[in-house]
């Protein structure tokens, strides 16, 4: 930071005679006001805590903080030592010395409250309270239009080793330079197809592999799996074999991703198993993997011997500073509106998943048309590369239906089929008759069709398809009776259960769903362990579908893969509508058991959910309803046309023989969340335009129907909802309030009677619990734990209450440089707390502790240190000790003897640091302008 000299010292002159000083730059917030009498009242109460501000030596200290710290002490020696003998330091100072001075400083203020001059000055923060941020702006590198090569290489120098074929897409949108790069012939030649896919520094890996048999089923035997390996950037799996475990709850919705667009292109009757693996074998960091691997294991299958009938890709679209970005990297995402991940043809639209916060239906069609302009170039160049490298496709393998079966089932069975679709049975009694009907229609066409039960069944499938079409078509009537655009009849209920902090019960139609809501504090988020690092949720929503909500027995346990979809979808819809954590420090989650099923229980989960959140007493910004619709077609081999029934709030049977399942959620001004899934070869803008209109007047129905049971959220918690309260410590002081092994935290749990304590990176420390009182009595004991003077990195304090404080180290001092093997003393997100030296073997005093920051734990860049230390699988680290900071904790360093040894970072260069770049120092002053310094501020002090 620099300033004008001259300035500086005018200022601090002028002050004594004046009363007021221009504005300069200091390294605290500081808001003063001058009084008549020329003496300073702070008034920003992190700073007015530090009486020393009334001598001018300590002012000066303060505007001079960011200056050459050199020419601080030169300074401060021309000024000499006629500093305040009163002045008390704020960092040394006892809980009871701060409260009589904060009552010395409330009486001071009263009794100048006629004084004060309007004269004010602004001292803004560099280092301690950063200014208000500007608005983000979006600034994109221009690139190459679109296009496409295709280059082929001999694998090896051996003849007849086979070729290497590779793809480069540009895709021609700013802000994405990295190509596409898609290779196939060097790894995984024993499978049917396996290709690896790069974009900067990602690498992925996808194979796609069948039978040689075929299996007599009705249905398309395909199975994804998706991995994102660990090793992928540069860490191990925590787990006690340090094995990749079963999949996260990301790997699962990734695989959900591959197949939905990918299963309605496979040609009908394939009954070959079929398997799509694909795995994340680098990762940069930049950007998700999430559209890469649609495109890779749909690659892998395009060019397999696997009938797909036209190839597919993937694209993601952002909409930030009020533009649509193409694969925007992670650091855009956070300044986006939009979260949309788009798969297709060069055709037309095959799948939909994305977030939004509450954008207009028309900007949703915008962005799903930008994504597919570069999924269009990504198939056009697949289709080149499947020229030469693709397998030919097995349709002979396909089993065709007899001749004739199709026109003898409509003709038999076209009359009972409108009996049972005539809208006058429940979900109970249709689905009875459709059982019985596909039983005596197959014992029917037993004897003129043997062995042909998978295609006598497919057969009725199509005609019960094409009927319900018709009716709806010609009479504008579903089978339910139902007008096309009809919502089911709409129940809700609140505040279901005396103990629950939030609890709904939301029925719509056959469709049932209890939802209730906790509320806790920040332990209680839920982690997840990716390698991007660890995440920790404040809000998740668990969904379960339970075989008794459609009146079946089955398996009961972990949550499926349809069950953590779903789950997903109502979280996403919920999130946009959320208080801040500033607002409302709590970690909410909702839960929601399927108590009936009919059609769109993930939607009526977002609906139940959004009621128990109102019960619970969260401040949401806005209600939130979703609602499914569908689409039926004549053809369903088709892409969508004109032709195409638009239906809401959809049926269980409408969407197992219907062709499109899209879910819609938002509140009255816009979308939160959407997610289409077609059975068809594509669906066209104009036909999801048409279904996005018809989708928002049903929403706000439903909408409505909420209100009637609660229209906004309930303006006290609940009883049983615990109290939080936070603190604000400095990072540095983190291991005092955590103590050896948690020995400190746990003991303010006990002592006080707490529900938790949660100590952020940060420095930001939640405590939670139920009396009050007690909870302030806990905060005033971290903040006495914390400004008491020495101590390392997790040293220093008592246990809580009225113990005495926790003895010091005795033994010793370090040596700076010097190498020692330190025991692990606990593990965070920040860093690693280790012993260094021992203490006494009685016990009666600990050993020497310090910290090792994440960015001191080896020459390339830790992103996840829990899991980094977890994978090294020891209790010790050997460290050098490199000094104090200035709090006069114990630093150490692993990367240090790491260079010491000669091991150099991945890319040869210096190690990548975690942490900013040091500032840019001030010019040097000269002695002159010292010694003008030195003397505005004696004869400050003496005037």
């Amino acid at each position: 930071m620099q300033f004008s000299i001259t300035a500086v010292a005018a200022a601090i002159a002028a002050s004594t005679i004046t009363g007021g000083v221009d504005a300069f730059v200091a390294p605290l917030s500081v808001r003063t006001s001058f009084l008549a009498n020329g003496s300073p009242t702070i008034q920003n109460k992190a700073v007015r805590d530090d009486r020393s501000l009334n001598s001018p030596k300590r002012m000066w200290e303060l505007l001079s903080s960011t200056v050459n710290g050199d020419e601080v002490a030169d300074i401060a020696a021309a000024l000499g030592d006629d500093d305040d003998d009163d002045a008390v330091d704020a960092d040394a100072a006892t809980p009871s010395t701060a409260a009589s001075d904060d009552e010395s400083k409330t009486d001071e203020s009263k009794d100048s409250a006629d004084k004060e001059v309007e004269v004010k000055v602004e001292v803004e923060v560099e280092a301690e309270a950063a200014p208000e941020p500007e608005p983000y702006k979006l600034v994109l590198e221009p690139v190459s239009a679109a296009s496409y090569s295709i280059t082929s290489s001999p694998r090896t120098s051996e003849p007849g080793s086979g070729m290497v074929h590779t793809l480069t897409l540009n895709l021609g949108k700013p802000g994405h330079p990295d190509p596409i790069v898609i290779e196939i012939g060097k790894i995984g030649r024993q499978a049917s197809a396996a290709v690896t896919l790069t974009r900067g520094d990602s690498v992925l890996y996808a194979t796609a592999s069948r039978d040689k048999s075929t299996r007599d089923i009705d249905f398309l035997p395909l199975s994804v799996e998706h991995s994102e390996r660990f090793s992928a950037a540069g860490l191990t799996s925590g787990a006690f074999n340090k094995r990749d475990g079963r999949p996260n709850e990301h790997e699962i919705l990734v695989c959900r991703l591959i197949d939905r667009p990918l299963r309605p292109l496979i040609a009908e009757g394939w009954r070959q198993d079929t398997q799509l693996l694909s795995w994340v074998l680098s990762y940069d960091g930049v950007r998700t993997c999430d559209p890469l691997a649609i495109t890779a294991s749909a690659a892998a299958l395009w060019l397999s011997d696997v009938p797909l009938l036209k190839p597919v890709a993937a694209a993601m679209v952002g909409y930030i500073d009020n533009q649509l970005v193409l694969n925007p990297t992670l650091e855009q995402m956070k300044h986006s509106r939009l979260n949309l991940t788009v798969a297709g043809t060069k055709d037309a639209v095959l799948m939909i998943e994305g977030a939004a916060d509450f954008l207009p239906e028309n900007l949703m069609i915008e962005a799903v048309a930008f994504g597919h302009e570069a999924i269009k170039v990504q198939c056009e160049g697949l289709e080149e590369l499947a020229k030469v490298a693709g397998k030919e496709k097995l349709y002979d393998s396909i089993k065709l239906p007899p001749v004739g079966l199709q026109a003898t089932i409509d003709e038999l069975y076209t009359d009972k089929i409108d009996e049972i679709y005539n809208g006058s049975l429940v979900k109970k009694d249709q689905s009875a008759a459709s059982s019985q009907l596909s039983k005596t229609v197959v014992e029917e066409m037993e004897e003129q069709y043997p062995d042909e039960k998978s295609a006598v069944k497919s057969a009725l499938k199509d005609l019960m398809s094409r009927r319900m079409f018709e009716l709806a078509k010609v009479h504008g009537t579903r089978i339910d009776g139902r007008k096309l655009d009809e919502v089911r009849v709409i129940d809700s209920e609140a505040g279901l259960f005396p103990r629950v902090h939030g609890s709904a019960l939301f029925t719509r139609g056959e469709t049932q769903v209890l939802a209730t809501t906790t509320l806790g504090d920040a332990g209680m988020r839920q982690k997840i362990d990716r390698i991007s690092g660890m995440e920790k949720k404040r809000f998740y929503l668990q969904y379960t579908f339970p075989p008794s909500c459609v009146g079946e027995t089955g398996r009961v346990g972990m949550p499926g893969r349809r069950e953590v979809g779903h789950g997903n979808l109502a979280e996403r819809a919920l999130v946009p509508t959320l208080p801040s954590e500033e607002d409302f420090p709590y970690t909410i989650r909702v839960e929601s058991l399927v108590t009936e099923s009919n059609g769109s229980s993930s939607m009526a989960s977002v609906c139940g959910g959004c009621l128990a959140l109102m019960d619970a007493g969260v401040p949401i910004k806005s209600p939130i309803a979703g609602i499914a619709m569908g689409m039926l077609l004549g053809d369903n081999g088709s892409v969508s046309d004109d032709n195409a029934v638009i239906i809401s709030d959809l049926l269980g049977t409408e969407d197992a023989l219907g062709t499109m399942d899209f879910k819609v959620a938002g509140n009255t001004e816009g979308i939160s969340t959407f997610q289409l899934d077609i059975k068809c070869e594509g669906l066209t803008l104009e036909t999801m335009t048409r279904a996005l209109d018809q989708a928002r007047v049903g929403r706000l129905h439903i909408l409505e129907e909420m209100s009637k049971s609660l229209k906004e959220p309930r303006t006290e918690l609940p009883p049983t909802v615990p109290k939080v309260m936070k603190v604000q410590i400095s990072p540095d002081s983190i291991g005092k309030v955590i103590g050896p092994g948690g020995k400190q935290i746990r003991a303010l749990i006990e002592d006080f009677g707490l529900a938790n304590v949660d100590v952020e990176e940060s420095g930001n420390v939640q405590i939670s619990g139920f009396d009050m009182e007690q909870m302030e009595k806990a905060k005033e004991m971290i903040t006495m734990l914390t400004s008491s003077a020495g101590g390392g990195g997790r040293g220093g304090g008592g246990r809580g209450g009225d113990r005495a404080p926790r003895p010091e180290y005795v033994g010793p001092p370090a040596e700076e440089g010097v190498t020692y093997q330190g025991k692990i003393t606990g593990i965070h997100n920040f860093g690693v707390f280790l012993e260094i030296l021992p203490g006494a073997e009685d016990g009666s005093t600990p050993g020497l502790e310090g910290l090792c920051h994440v960015s001191e734990l080896h020459v390339d860049r830790v992103r996840n240190c829990e899991g980094f230390i977890r994978g090294m699988n020891t209790e010790t680290l050997e460290v050098v000790y490199i000094g104090k900071n200035k709090k006069g904790q114990n630093q150490l360093s692993r990367r240090k003897v790491m260079e010491d040894r000669g091991v150099k970072s991945r890319d040869g260069g210096p190690p990548r640091r975690v942490e900013n770049k040091p500032p840019t120092p001030a010019p040097e002053m000269s002695k002159e302008e010292m010694d003008v310094i030195a003397q505005a501020i004696e004869n400050a002090t003496t005037d």
